[in-house]
């Protein structure tokens, strides 16, 4: 009796193949800003589905690896790919890669002065393809349905968070990029941000999280890069550098 191998089965090498294809994929980036070298070589993948936490000192090169995926001002890529569902984000501007899916929440949320609540969302879903409904978003983010006419500026700081990601999830989100979600929040606060980000987790969205808070990014993530001077020091589970004190205090000081 004769063993099939994959070399005999083209079509089946081919199904492999696809089965192995990452959802999302960094390979060999590299970006400056002016003549600092700052993501050197970085290259990582996430699953459909998958959180990732992105962790590493201050100065290690998440923020700039997050804005480089998405194509965002500085820094830019100057080698490597990007690549999103096998679509080559690196090929495209910001506004075509945000059009493939892709929405970057930054650390300062830029919620848009003089807007309401749901103008802001609204704002969000003006471009086709349209995102989720509202309707949806407010049974996600209770607490933005209570003040949709509220000026989206005046509310706090966590009340902003929960905004800037329900608008990105107001557009047709395939990637999540969130930049430090929990910065300048209160502990109490933080939880609650924490327990919005659980739920986008139970809906399957595709997300990269950056945060200094790195024990709560790693308790809401499946896997985790950590990034030392622009390169990868560490790419493995969550559970894995929650479970390895050495390499916390080396590359996060935790």
């Amino acid at each position: 009796m004769s063993t099939a191998t994959l070399e005999d089965s083209p079509q089946a090498a081919a199904d492999a193949k696809t089965e192995e294809t990452a959802y999302f994929s960094a390979n060999d980036l590299h970006a400056y800003y002016g003549e600092s070298y700052i993501v050197q070589g970085v290259s990582f993948e996430v699953k459909e589905g998958e959180i990732l936490a992105l962790l590493g000192r201050n100065g290690a090169g998440k923020t700039s690896t997050l804005r480089a995926i998405a194509q965002i001002g500085s820094p830019k890529l100057t080698h490597g790919e990007v690549w999103l569902n096998q679509k080559p984000l690196h090929q495209m501007d910001s506004w075509q890669a945000a059009r493939e899916g892709v929405a970057l929440v930054p650390e300062d949320r830029r919620i848009i002065q003089g807007l309401t609540v749901e103008e802001n969302l609204k704002l969000a879903q003006i471009a086709p393809p349209k995102g989720w409904p509202l309707e949806r978003l407010y049974e996600l983010f209770p607490r933005l349905g209570e003040r949709r006419r509220q000026e989206g500026v005046t509310m706090s700081g966590g009340e902003q968070q929960m905004l800037a990601i329900a608008r990105a999830l107001a557009r047709d989100v395939k990637l999540l990029l969130l930049d430090e979600p929990y910065e300048g929040l209160a502990p109490v606060i933080v939880q609650e941000i924490e327990k919005t980000l659980e739920n986008v987790k139970q809906l399957g969205m595709t997300t990269i999280i950056v945060e200094q808070n790195a024990i709560a990014a790693l308790h809401l993530a499946d896997r985790a890069v950590i990034l030392d001077m622009g390169q990868i020091a560490f790419d493995g589970t969550a559970q894995e550098v929650l479970d390895n004190a050495e390499l916390r205090q080396e590359y996060l000081a935790i």
